[in-house]
């Protein structure tokens, strides 16, 4: 490793020339605000590239109706580096529903529209206008889920590879430290860009096939334009080839001769090299030119977490981890994560409270078997799903080690878990520490698990367990906190209109709400995010693992019904819960029984109460609820549980069934 600078990378000239640098290696065009922190994208691979010896610059929210804004760092001797940031541009802009949002937490203030809707091909093109033989990477979130053809939920379309749309050279997917890595010394090495078509972990276009060995040939992005089976074949064929050990090159045509390749993965880091990314001189702030607008909101967020794995082997539908991060776990060293901790500890506004100490799953810190890291994953089965495989290696003694000595560490008060643990992955468990330990040490009140339904229809189309491994949590849950002398509880995360989900499930999950005894402040509603199963189950109509036709609510009609459902007992929701319960032949739900979900309208008689399975569950469920999948939401989900005086309200209706 070279000598690194000191402070932050040059933004402008000035930097430049205070640093002595007379032209960048590369520069870096980001959507986000520069955070210089190991939470944030584009700070890891910057740094990591410095850390190799070359010289990076960062231009953060250009003005993208000004071309001349991507120039203020000069021609940069190598490339151009693109990302949207941390978020997908489109996701960060608008609300399920497509409303537009009215901030933006990674921008400074949390002002709304510093950056272009999709934002890597507004700022590939921008470069391309100034620059037309410079080499542009594109990376991040936005062009790793978008590197082939994918259905884009926004335009209601499919739409092709953003490495066509964007004019970009080349995509570095996934978790890009190798591959951005290779691509430099690649162009270092004075090797034209046209030519790196090779490298695992990017994507390539190119106009022959001569020099590409060992792929599968995707359907054409014609045909599976006009054939959505065809469209589900091949989203399966890329979910099945994910894998960097197992996974095979894929090559997707387009008409015109062009055919664009996407390499396997890039392995994964071991726990020395992640040890080592997360060791380069970050500030671990934002750039000071935020200081007047009160900075970057979503830095408060991880400014006292600490992230010790990533990949994840929960195989969630909905969740786009698969294809961007991977299914091996890769975790930090314990060395690394108190050098870390302590370093934190530090801080003046550190206040004794490490607010995480997770990744996409919490509970994971190790490969869900011991094959993986010599064969990969399996490409046609789940670890956890539909039944925890027989080789699954549920342990979750490391993490319990680490938690320890955290909460050991002088000025440390509390140790929090807030990314989510996976309530399946504990169950699987033989020995029962750990929930002892999260109940004990861990947990303030109350614990947000994500069951996400209650249906096991639709949580198969989910990709979660079945509801009575739910229940089975709650009820450990329940019994560890009454061995503790606790009064804690579970929040349950839960979704709408998911693919699977009809009116008569969603009725189902009202019911359960009914019986847990409060109802969400909001709901998530499902986001058809690219790369994904379920949006190719939204997209097709098919389950892309089976090729079984799926139900699936779309008209925003239905939708605004199911949500409505699960917030039954707001005024505003009464004329649609009214038509769901009818269009779904549950009347007898309306009526002043003590189960029904809505008073008879004037001149509108009630239904008989009916007693409801549901009921019984939710005696052991009212005490509980949140498990987790682990991963990052487009829509943040917050329970009315959040709020002090709901929460008071909850532990009331809590207390008083305990007493029963």
């Amino acid at each position: 490793m070279t000598q690194q600078t000191q402070g932050f990378l040059p933004v402008s000239r000035q930097d430049m020339e205070r640093l002595h640098i007379e032209q960048l290696d590369f520069v870096y065009v980001i959507g986000d605000a520069y955070v210089d922190h190991p939470s944030f994208g584009p700070a890891i691979i910057s740094r990591v590239l410095e850390s190799r010896g070359y010289r990076v610059g960062i231009i953060a929210q250009p003005d993208y109706r000004d071309a001349d804004s991507i120039t203020v760092l000069g021609t940069p001797r190598l490339g151009f580096l693109v990302s949207a940031g941390n978020m997908d541009s489109m996701v960060n802009h608008y609300t399920v529903a497509k409303k537009r949002r009215r901030t933006d937490a990674y921008t400074p203030g949390g002002e709304m529209g510093k950056r272009p809707d999709r934002a890597v091909i507004v700022y590939c093109n921008l470069i391309r206008r100034k620059y037309k033989h410079i080499p542009i990477i594109a990376g991040g979130i936005e062009a790793s889920l978008r590197r082939l053809a994918h259905y884009d939920y926004w335009s209601d379309s499919l739409r092709r590879s953003i490495l066509l749309e964007s004019g970009a050279d080349l995509i570095s997917y996934g978790m890009g430290e190798r591959s951005v890595t290779a691509i430099a010394e690649a162009l270092d090495a004075g090797m034209p860009v046209r030519e790196i078509t090779y490298l695992p972990g990017t994507v390539c276009k190119v106009r022959s096939l001569d020099e590409i060995s060992d792929y599968t040939l995707l359907p054409d992005y014609d045909t599976i334009r006009a054939d959505k089976k065809a469209c589900a074949e091949s989203f399966y064929t890329q979910y099945r080839n994910t894998d960097p050990f197992s996974g095979r090159r894929l090559v997707e045509p387009y008409s015109g001769g062009c055919f664009v390749v996407q390499n396997p993965a890039a392995a994964p880091l071991d726990t020395e090299e992640l040890d080592e990314v997360y060791s380069l001189p970050y500030m671990r702030a934002w750039h000071p030119m935020y200081d007047e607008v009160g900075g970057i909101p979503a830095f408060s967020e991880v400014k006292f977490s600490l992230v010790s794995c990533r990949g994840c082997f929960g195989g969630c539908s909905f969740c786009a981890l698969t294809f961007h991060q991977g299914r091996i776990v890769q975790a930090r060293s314990h060395e690394s994560l108190l050098s870390e901790a302590v370093q934190m500890t530090e801080d003046p506004e550190f206040k004794g409270y490490i607010h995480d100490v997770g990744g996409p799953t919490a509970n994971f810190r190790a490969p869900s078997c011991r094959k993986q890291l010599t064969k990969g994953v399996c490409p046609d089965r789940q670890c956890l799903f539909p039944k925890p495989c027989r080789n699954l290696q549920a342990d979750h003694r490391d993490y319990i080690a680490l938690l320890r000595k955290l909460r050991a560490l002088p000025k440390v008060k509390k140790v929090f878990i807030r990314s989510g643990i996976r309530f399946d992955y504990v169950l699987a468990d033989p020995d029962g520490t750990f929930l002892e330990e999260l109940c004990r040490w861990h947990v303030s009140g109350q614990l947000k698990v994500a069951p996400e339904h209650v249906s096991d229809a639709v949580l198969s189309c989910l990709g979660k367990p079945e509801a009575s491994v739910y229940e089975e949590f709650c009820r450990r849950y329940r019994k560890m906190n009454e061995k503790l002398g606790l009064r804690q509880y579970l929040v349950p995360y839960l979704m709408s209109s998911h693919p699977g989900s009809t009116m008569k499930e969603a009725v189902r999950l009202a019911e359960y709400c009914r019986d847990l005894g409060y109802m969400p402040e909001q709901v998530q509603d499902f986001y058809p995010t690219p790369s994904t199963i379920s949006t190719c189950m939204y997209y097709t109509g098919l389950d892309p693992r089976t090729m079984k036709p799926v139900y699936v609510p779309k008209s925003p009609h239905e939708k605004e019904m199911q949500r409505a459902l699960i917030q039954y007992r707001n005024p505003k929701n009464q004329a649609l819960v009214r038509e769901a319960l009818v269009q779904a032949g549950r009347e007898d739900l309306i009526g002043s029984g003590q189960k029904c979900l809505l008073r008879p309208g004037r001149g509108e008689s009630g239904g008989k109460e009916q007693p409801r399975g549901g009921a019984q569950r939710g005696k052991d469920a009212g005490r509980q609820g949140r498990g987790s999948s682990g991963r990052s939401r487009a829509d943040a989900r917050q329970t009315g549980a959040d709020k002090p005086a709901h929460r008071k309200t909850i532990r009331n209706i809590h207390k008083r069934k305990q007493d029963k």
